[in-house]
């Protein structure tokens, strides 16, 4: 996966770190720091993660009930 840093640097977008994003219920689901680790959630309609990914590789989906 493309660092968001890099697609805001192409696109000429001012940022500054950490780059966090929240969903509207405030679960955090892509953070990002300037030693360039990352990582990226996904959520079910109840708040459960479905869905892990980082910066080192690992990748993790959660059945959910």
């Amino acid at each position: 996966m493309k660092k968001l840093s890099e697609t805001l640097t192409e696109l000429g977008i001012a940022f500054s770190f950490p780059i966090e994003i929240k969903d509207d219920n405030g679960n955090e689901t892509y953070y990002e720091d300037s030693d360039s680790d990352w990582y990226r959630f996904e959520y079910d309609a109840n708040g459960y993660v479905t869905y892990y990914e980082d910066s080192n590789g690992l990748k993790h989906y959660e059945k959910t009930k």
